[in-house]
């Protein structure tokens, strides 16, 4: 392969990478937001700015480990190679992303929750990400 076409594939390669993270993230955050919302129509969740109870914040806190397991599963699937890698890149986001959420709510009041429910988010992005790749390798092998 000529130094040109390797470059292009490369680039190719570094293209589809970015949309396998990007595609994993906007999925499970789309998914995530809309059970919220569908949740909070039901009257399971209660409305923006009151608190959750413990027991409903488990249960969400349950569905978002499933998202963000088939969200990385998703990204591990359109990886040009090394997808449990790429699942944890997303990971990596989601962390770096509850972390923040963690900080910027810690004390902002009781409508933001217990300090577990960050807390919890901040512990399974990297695990769940993990399985999720893991999952996806599994199929391919």
């Amino acid at each position: 392969m000529s130094p040109v076409s390797s470059q292009v594939v490369s680039q190719r390669q570094l293209g589809r990478s970015i949309l396998a993270v990007l595609a994993g993230m906007a999925v499970g955050i789309a998914v995530t937001l809309i059970t919220d919302i569908l949740l909070r129509k039901a009257g399971v969740l209660p409305p923006l700015g009151e608190r959750v109870p413990d027991r409903v914040l488990a249960w969400v806190t349950a569905y978002r480990v499933v998202y963000g397991i088939a969200a990385s599963y998703l990204t591990a699937y359109l990886a040009p190679y090394r997808p449990i890698a790429h699942a944890m890149v997303g990971g990596a986001f989601g962390f770096v992303a509850s972390l923040a959420g963690a900080i910027a709510t810690w004390n902002a009041g009781p409508a933001y929750g217990p300090h577990w429910y960050p807390v919890a988010l901040i512990l399974v992005a990297l695990p769940q990400s993990w399985l999720g790749g893991w999952l996806r390798t599994r199929q391919i092998c």
